[in-house]
């Protein structure tokens, strides 16, 4: 019998507010731990991925967010040294009075755009981040 391989599905979500700043949480796994993300993680199982990247920023953030669109998908077999994933990432609003590093995030952060060059960004993070920015900025 033949065996397959198949890529996990992920999500992550690009919460901002009115000024363009932008939560990211710090990994407290690896891989790429103590690197800052946007939030989110594996879609379960008859889960949708709207479904997913609203409870993974939940989460991972303690706010609930409203999602507004979808950016890109990411599908890179190399993205993720732990295996081939591909991530659904969307743009959403939340309320950063409530936010609060939860789940697997070691520490919950609020940044601009001006703050990219002077972070470590896990994953392929930094290009999704660029593409949400310009994404938003088209949509509000």
């Amino acid at each position: 019998m033949a065996s397959y391989k198949n890529p996990s599905l992920t999500v992550d979500t690009f919460i901002f507010n009115e000024n363009w700043e932008f939560i990211l949480i710090k990994r407290l796994y690896h891989p790429f731990k103590d690197y800052w993300a946007l939030p989110g993680g594996f879609v379960e199982y008859g889960e949708t991925v709207e479904e997913a990247a609203v409870r993974e920023s939940k989460e991972e953030t303690s706010i609930d967010v409203e999602l507004l669109d979808i950016v890109n998908v990411y599908s890179d077999p190399d993205r993720d040294p732990r295996g081939h994933t591909v991530t659904v990432a969307f743009i959403a609003n939340g309320d950063f009075n409530i936010k609060h590093a939860d789940s697997d995030a070691e520490d919950i952060g609020v940044f601009c755009e001006e703050d990219l060059d002077k972070l470590k960004i896990a994953f392929d993070h930094r290009k999704i981040i660029e593409d949400c920015l310009k994404k938003a900025k088209k949509i509000i």
